[in-house]
């Protein structure tokens, strides 16, 4: 898993650039079939599956956050020309670039179309690979834990009851979901991926899946998709430094460190996945911000 990481890191980078699949095998020493085998089942889609997804993506938050030429849009994104780009737009998010661009986000100003550009090309590389496992087991980084007045938020979310081993699927499968339909749809994403535990049991686990927005959709979403909406309120955050293998022991500190602390849990925990694994290839450096709400 490491060294297709750091392919994946090497191909975010150089979207511009031709990243075919016999290119990328030059630059990871193996053949073409090998190469697409393994790519495929790290990432749940074929290597121009990927590309086409990310570079469409980060395509389309430009041209809702920036007044260039669609050609240029479409140039930025390694797209051979604008005819291709324009079909392979429309086919996957259900509009031409221009009348997309027209449409605009739900929720406008300069400043929500910034925060909405960040947050879609930070997230779009690796929306599957939240939440995998890593073979490496590095000695658990001491957390800083403080109590923090948090502020409401909108989210759409994806809601499964699975076992702890089903985390990593499940993810995989919910997230790129709420992902594109809030793209389709102009809705402003305004963070990166979480996953909220409404309810923890001994065998299994319901887990939310989803992302925030910066304001509920006009309409109710439907298809599995549902709106959430997290009052503001005290609770305890820390951020996770490593693999997400570690984040129980995590979760324990900061169990602890409410118990001596004279507090108690109140409502569902989430963590935020801070860091891209698509981007930032060693397990060392992700980075995944706990929050637990607490009275």
């Amino acid at each position: 898993m490491p060294e297709l990481l750091r392919l994946l890191a090497l191909v975010n980078a150089r979207l511009s650039e031709d990243v075919s699949l016999p290119v990328l095998a030059r630059w990871a020493h193996r053949s073409r079939f090998d190469l697409h085998r393994r790519l495929r089942r790290l990432l749940g889609e074929t290597p121009k599956a990927y590309t086409t997804r990310v570079r469409l993506a980060r395509a389309a938050a430009q041209l809702v956050s920036t007044d260039r030429r669609v050609a240029h849009v479409a140039s930025d994104q390694g797209f051979a020309g604008n005819e291709v780009f324009t079909r392979a737009f429309t086919r996957h998010l259900g509009r031409s670039p221009r009348a997309y661009r027209v449409r605009g986000l739900h929720v406008g100003g300069r400043q929500i179309a910034a925060a909405h550009a960040s947050a879609t090309t930070s997230t779009a590389p690796c929306l599957g690979l939240y939440r995998i496992s890593s073979t490496e087991r590095k000695p658990a980084v001491p957390l800083d834990i403080e109590l923090r007045d948090q502020p409401a938020f909108h989210a759409l979310v994806m809601r499964r009851r699975v076992t702890r081993d089903e985390i990593a699927a499940t993810l995989a499968a919910t997230l790129p979901t709420v992902f594109d339909y809030a793209q389709r749809n102009g809705l402003a994403i305004t963070g990166p991926p979480f996953a909220r535990y409404p309810e923890v049991g001994m065998g299994s686990l319901v887990i939310e899946g989803g992302i925030t927005v910066a304001a509920p959709p006009p309409t109710p979403p439907g298809d599995g998709i549902e709106l959430l909406t997290v009052p503001a309120g005290r609770a305890v955050v820390a951020v996770h430094r490593g693999p997400y293998d570690t984040l129980p022991e995590s979760y324990q500190d900061i169990e602890k460190w409410i118990r001596d602390q004279g507090l108690s849990a109140t409502g569902a925990p989430w963590e935020t996945y801070l860091t891209d694994p698509g981007e930032n290839p060693d397990p060392a450096t992700w980075e995944t911000e706990i929050v637990q709400p607490v009275q």
